[in-house]
């Protein structure tokens, strides 16, 4: 061993530790992942190396470069994925696909520290506009992103969260009818559902977008409704699975299937009062089938399901929001043309999907029932503020047409 190796104990020293009888303390030196070199040091030798055993499995994890605030997206999201046990298969599963197809090959790389801000908002202003995401896609991309940059908060890696305010400022800047979850006025739903029961080809959806319209329930619930959850005697509806679709890579590929699993929380099992156009369509479709043949689909053991495609399957709940569009483009078509005619305004659909039907369900409610803990039981929503929120908008579009009204009537200038 060559000299200087040792300490004044006469203790052998590992590659990269050194003693000095300057201060009779020990240094251990060596380069981190981005090429640095840095030193440790401790007056005890065994103590300097256990903080060295511990430095090296940081090492291996990728600790130091986390810490360090040189992490991409990437890597602080794979951490925060990784802490979250408790999340349902099919949510997990739905979350990972939506990060790899949207974020990782993009805007995943970059470093977690330099991201700020604008970069969160130019980022999503290209899924809008290049992409064409829909604002309701987009929030289930800031569902998973503000989570993650929070994690990085919380572990002092970053000072402030960069998606904080990103969406309540692309909503304002968007406008009500640019994909923001507002509500159908009651003009616009009798527009839609007279079109779609008249209609010689679209009538074929009359009866479930009756249900959606009449219960607010999720698409998953809706899709996922059997007629066994189908009580005529009490005149309600038990809400208490979903149905998911949703896409898994296995052994290397992509693969989408169906799955059952618990509605979104604990409030979505619930009781739905049956209101008679519901109660007539369910009537009708069970009718019409036992002629035709029932839905055979079966999921995870569970069969009997009511509402089925022209496959004879259950409906893909994206194939539903396409329906949607195909109908409410041809409805204001049609409606132009026919306005222009008879020399009056068009009434005109604005753009919505499947969770645009359930606010506009719990918009009507609101605007029948002042209790709100009744509107939030009946909606499955496991906080009051997402039910008071809707009644505050319902609130305020109320004051403005009380307002029109007395402006036109009374003159008091």
């Amino acid at each position: 061993m060559a000299k200087g190796r040792k300490d004044n104990k006469g203790r052998t020293l590992r590659k990269g530790e050194s003693y000095r009888k300057s201060d009779n303390s020990y240094m251990y030196r060596f380069t981190d992942p981005l090429g640095k070199s840095r030193a440790i040091y401790d007056k005890d030798l065994m103590k300097l190396r256990e903080r060295v055993d511990k430095l090296k499995r940081d090492q291996l994890d990728g600790i130091d470069v986390y810490v360090a605030g040189k992490s991409d997206l990437n890597a602080v999201w794979d951490r925060y994925i990784a802490t979250k046990s408790e999340l349902r298969s099919t949510t997990r599963t739905n979350y990972i696909y939506m990060y790899d197809h949207f974020i990782r090959d993009n805007f995943g790389k970059k470093k977690i520290c330099d991201i700020k801000y604008s970069d969160v908002k130019f980022f999503y202003q290209h899924l809008i506009i290049e992409e064409g995401l829909q604002v309701n896609t987009l929030e289930t991309i800031q569902t998973i992103l503000h989570p993650t940059f929070q994690l990085a908060v919380r572990d002092d890696i970053i000072r402030t969260n960069p998606t904080d305010g990103v969406m309540a400022d692309l909503k304002r800047k968007n406008g009500k009818n640019k994909g923001i979850r507002n509500a159908l006025t009651i003009e616009q739903q009798r527009a839609f559902i007279n079109y779609v029961c008249e209609h010689p080809v679209y009538c074929e959806w009359a009866r479930l977008f009756m249900v959606m319209f009449g219960t607010g329930c999720r698409v998953g619930e809706i899709v996922g409704l059997r007629w066994e959850d189908v009580d005529y005697e009490n005149n309600v509806i038990n809400i208490n699975h979903s149905i998911t679709y949703y896409s898994r890579n296995e052994s290397g590929t992509s693969k989408s299937e169906f799955a059952v699993s618990l509605p979104k929380t604990e409030a979505g099992i619930r009781d739905i009062p049956m209101f008679e156009n519901v109660r007539k369509a369910l009537q009708e479709e069970y009718q019409e089938q036992s002629v035709e043949g029932f839905n055979e689909t079966v999921i995870d053991g569970m069969s009997g399901f009511i509402f089925k495609n022209r496959f004879g399957n259950v409906h893909n709940p994206q194939a539903i929001n396409r329906a949607i569009k195909r109908i409410y483009e041809s409805y204001n078509a049609e409606e132009s043309v026919k306005a222009a005619k008879e020399g009056r305004a068009p009434i005109l659909i604005p753009h919505f999907s499947c969770h645009h039907i359930r606010h506009t369900f719990c918009a009507r409610l609101c605007e029948q029932e002042d209790n709100l803990k009744v509107i939030m039981e009946i909606m499955g929503h496991a906080n009051i503020d997402t039910t008071a929120e809707i009644y505050a908008e319902v609130t305020i579009d109320r004051k403005k047409k009380a307002f029109e009204k007395i402006t036109k009537n009374i003159d008091v200038y």
